[in-house]
């Protein structure tokens, strides 16, 4: 198999050699800075992600609600519209002494004189 075999051959001791190991280093220090660089970069990057992701995530739900809140608003809003009008109109029935009197017969059984009142009832 392949085996590295201990070879008792002795390096040269030149400036070539020295040089090309002494890049050799250098090479390798650089390369493990770029790691740690591309590491701490990298961890910073998917923090500040992570921070925009949940900060969309939480203003979308806020929104939502918003929304919500919105529309059951604007039924109320309907409904005391529709409330006004009707009480505008009854308002403005009052103002009539025909309206009122009808009114007093009905609800509080008040006749003329000779009248009498027969009370039905209602479905």
């Amino acid at each position: 198999m392949s085996v590295p075999h201990k070879t008792n051959v002795t390096k040269l001791q030149s400036s070539y050699v020295s040089a090309q190991e002494e890049k050799k280093k250098k090479a390798s220090k650089r390369r493990r800075i770029a790691v740690v660089r591309f590491t701490f970069f990298g961890t910073i990057l998917a923090l500040i992600s992570s921070m925009f992701v949940y900060t969309m995530h939480s203003q979308t739900k806020d929104i939502e609600a918003n929304l919500a809140s919105k529309k059951q608003l604007e039924q109320k809003l309907d409904k005391l519209e529709k409330q006004k009008k009707q009480l505008k109109e009854e308002i403005k029935k009052l103002h009539d002494d025909g309206y009122i009197a009808e009114l007093a017969r009905k609800k509080y059984y008040l006749s003329k004189n000779g009248e009498i009142i027969f009370v039905t009832p209602e479905k």
